[in-house]
Protein backbone atom coordinates (compact mmCIF):
# COMPACT_ATOMS: atom_id res chain seq x y z
CA UNK A 1 0.00 0.00 0.00
CA UNK A 2 1.31 3.49 -1.15
CA UNK A 3 2.20 5.65 1.24
CA UNK A 4 -1.06 8.56 -0.71
CA UNK A 5 -3.10 5.16 0.10
CA UNK A 6 -2.63 4.92 4.11
CA UNK A 7 -2.55 8.60 3.84
CA UNK A 8 -6.22 8.90 2.80
CA UNK A 9 -7.31 5.68 5.12
CA UNK A 10 -5.90 7.47 7.82
CA UNK A 11 -7.74 10.85 7.47
CA UNK A 12 -10.69 8.36 6.18
CA UNK A 13 -10.64 7.52 9.85
CA UNK A 14 -10.06 10.49 11.25
CA UNK A 15 -13.53 12.25 9.98
CA UNK A 16 -15.08 8.98 11.15
CA UNK A 17 -13.73 9.14 14.85
CA UNK A 18 -14.70 12.78 15.15
CA UNK A 19 -18.15 12.16 13.56
CA UNK A 20 -18.89 9.42 16.41
CA UNK A 21 -18.45 12.70 18.48
CA UNK A 22 -21.66 14.69 17.39
CA UNK A 23 -25.21 13.55 18.94
CA UNK A 24 -27.26 16.49 17.67
CA UNK A 25 -27.36 19.34 15.46
CA UNK A 26 -29.43 22.41 14.92
CA UNK A 27 -29.24 25.38 12.40
CA UNK A 28 -29.79 29.24 13.13
CA UNK A 29 -30.50 31.41 11.02
CA UNK A 30 -28.81 35.10 11.97
CA UNK A 31 -29.50 38.37 11.35
CA UNK A 32 -28.08 41.73 11.34
CA UNK A 33 -29.96 43.81 14.26
CA UNK A 34 -30.75 47.59 14.62
CA UNK A 35 -32.66 49.83 17.03
CA UNK A 36 -34.87 49.73 14.68
CA UNK A 37 -35.36 45.66 14.66
CA UNK A 38 -34.31 42.41 12.93
CA UNK A 39 -32.98 43.15 9.49
CA UNK A 40 -31.26 41.17 6.52
CA UNK A 41 -29.72 37.74 7.18
CA UNK A 42 -26.12 36.79 6.98
CA UNK A 43 -25.64 33.36 7.59
CA UNK A 44 -26.24 30.35 10.15
CA UNK A 45 -24.78 28.82 12.74
CA UNK A 46 -24.36 24.97 13.35
CA UNK A 47 -24.53 24.13 16.74
CA UNK A 48 -23.52 20.15 17.64
CA UNK A 49 -23.71 18.24 21.12
CA UNK A 50 -20.47 16.61 21.36
CA UNK A 51 -18.71 14.50 24.41
CA UNK A 52 -17.10 18.02 24.84
CA UNK A 53 -20.09 20.17 25.32
CA UNK A 54 -21.56 22.38 22.48
CA UNK A 55 -19.58 23.18 19.03
CA UNK A 56 -21.31 26.67 17.57
CA UNK A 57 -19.71 26.75 13.32
CA UNK A 58 -20.46 30.27 11.61
CA UNK A 59 -21.18 30.06 8.44
CA UNK A 60 -21.60 34.40 8.64
CA UNK A 61 -20.57 36.98 6.59
CA UNK A 62 -20.96 40.92 6.29
CA UNK A 63 -19.83 41.41 9.98
CA UNK A 64 -16.99 44.22 10.78
CA UNK A 65 -13.28 42.46 10.82
CA UNK A 66 -11.80 41.10 14.46
CA UNK A 67 -12.66 39.68 17.36
CA UNK A 68 -16.50 39.66 18.86
CA UNK A 69 -18.47 39.19 22.17
CA UNK A 70 -20.72 35.96 21.35
CA UNK A 71 -23.04 34.72 23.71
CA UNK A 72 -26.18 32.72 24.70
CA UNK A 73 -29.04 35.12 25.75
CA UNK A 74 -31.91 34.10 27.66
CA UNK A 75 -34.80 34.88 25.41
CA UNK A 76 -35.97 33.75 22.17
CA UNK A 77 -36.00 37.09 20.49
CA UNK A 78 -33.97 39.02 18.68
CA UNK A 79 -36.67 42.37 18.37
CA UNK A 80 -35.51 45.41 19.68
CA UNK A 81 -36.99 46.44 23.24
CA UNK A 82 -36.81 49.44 25.55
CA UNK A 83 -33.74 49.88 27.69
CA UNK A 84 -33.51 52.99 29.53
CA UNK A 85 -36.38 54.91 27.63
CA UNK A 86 -34.92 54.03 24.20
CA UNK A 87 -35.36 51.54 21.67
CA UNK A 88 -32.25 49.23 21.75
CA UNK A 89 -31.19 46.46 19.10
CA UNK A 90 -32.10 42.86 20.49
CA UNK A 91 -32.89 44.08 23.67
CA UNK A 92 -35.89 41.74 23.89
CA UNK A 93 -33.25 38.87 24.28
CA UNK A 94 -32.92 39.78 27.57
CA UNK A 95 -29.40 38.86 29.72
CA UNK A 96 -26.82 36.15 29.18
CA UNK A 97 -28.39 32.93 30.21
CA UNK A 98 -27.46 32.69 33.67
CA UNK A 99 -29.33 29.62 35.50
CA UNK A 100 -27.03 28.98 38.67
CA UNK A 101 -27.20 32.92 39.23
CA UNK A 102 -23.79 33.35 38.74
CA UNK A 103 -24.39 37.17 38.13
CA UNK A 104 -21.05 37.64 36.83
CA UNK A 105 -18.82 37.46 33.21
CA UNK A 106 -16.47 34.80 33.23
CA UNK A 107 -14.46 32.75 30.31
CA UNK A 108 -16.66 29.85 28.66
CA UNK A 109 -15.23 27.16 30.98
CA UNK A 110 -15.35 29.09 34.09
CA UNK A 111 -17.92 30.26 36.95
CA UNK A 112 -19.64 33.03 35.41
CA UNK A 113 -22.52 32.96 33.02
CA UNK A 114 -23.29 29.93 31.21
CA UNK A 115 -24.08 31.94 28.16
CA UNK A 116 -20.96 32.97 28.11
CA UNK A 117 -19.01 31.88 24.41
CA UNK A 118 -15.85 31.81 23.01
CA UNK A 119 -15.63 35.27 21.27
CA UNK A 120 -16.19 34.81 17.08
CA UNK A 121 -13.25 35.41 15.26
CA UNK A 122 -14.32 38.12 11.73
CA UNK A 123 -11.69 38.04 9.28
CA UNK A 124 -10.92 40.80 7.18
CA UNK A 125 -13.84 40.05 4.16
CA UNK A 126 -16.33 39.65 6.88
CA UNK A 127 -16.76 36.60 7.30
CA UNK A 128 -17.14 33.91 10.93
CA UNK A 129 -16.16 30.59 10.08
CA UNK A 130 -14.17 29.33 13.12
CA UNK A 131 -16.17 27.48 15.12
CA UNK A 132 -15.88 27.55 18.63
CA UNK A 133 -16.75 25.02 22.26
CA UNK A 134 -18.75 25.86 25.20
CA UNK A 135 -18.12 23.13 27.12
CA UNK A 136 -20.25 23.97 29.88
CA UNK A 137 -23.49 23.74 27.74
CA UNK A 138 -25.88 20.92 26.50
CA UNK A 139 -28.17 20.84 23.73
CA UNK A 140 -30.82 20.77 26.25
CA UNK A 141 -29.71 24.11 27.33
CA UNK A 142 -30.31 26.24 24.14
CA UNK A 143 -33.81 25.34 23.15
CA UNK A 144 -35.67 28.69 22.97
CA UNK A 145 -33.14 31.36 23.92
CA UNK A 146 -30.75 33.69 21.03
CA UNK A 147 -27.57 33.94 20.18
CA UNK A 148 -25.78 37.18 19.86
CA UNK A 149 -22.80 38.79 18.30
CA UNK A 150 -21.41 41.99 20.12
CA UNK A 151 -20.05 45.20 18.39
CA UNK A 152 -16.70 44.53 20.15
CA UNK A 153 -14.82 42.03 21.84
CA UNK A 154 -14.96 40.53 24.88
CA UNK A 155 -12.33 40.41 27.60
CA UNK A 156 -14.59 38.04 29.49
CA UNK A 157 -14.56 39.98 32.69
CA UNK A 158 -16.80 42.64 34.33
CA UNK A 159 -14.30 45.14 34.49
CA UNK A 160 -13.46 48.03 33.09
CA UNK A 161 -16.91 47.83 31.23
CA UNK A 162 -19.68 45.16 32.24
CA UNK A 163 -20.24 42.03 30.25
CA UNK A 164 -16.52 41.53 28.82
CA UNK A 165 -17.20 45.39 26.89
CA UNK A 166 -18.78 43.71 23.79
CA UNK A 167 -21.49 46.83 23.50
CA UNK A 168 -24.08 46.92 21.44
CA UNK A 169 -25.38 43.86 19.74
CA UNK A 170 -25.10 43.85 15.89
CA UNK A 171 -26.36 40.16 15.19
CA UNK A 172 -29.09 37.69 16.31
CA UNK A 173 -30.68 34.54 15.67
CA UNK A 174 -33.21 32.45 17.64
CA UNK A 175 -32.57 28.94 18.47
CA UNK A 176 -35.47 26.72 17.97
Amino acid sequence: MSFANTSKIFIAGIGIFFTGLTYAEVQVPMFKVSDNGIEKEIGNIVISETDYGVTLTPALKDLPPGMHGFHLHQNPSCESAEKEGKKTAAHAAGSHYDPKKAEKHHVPWGDGHEGDLPALFVDEKGNALQPVLAPRLKMSDLKSRSLMIHAGSDNYSDQPAPLGGGGARIACGVIP
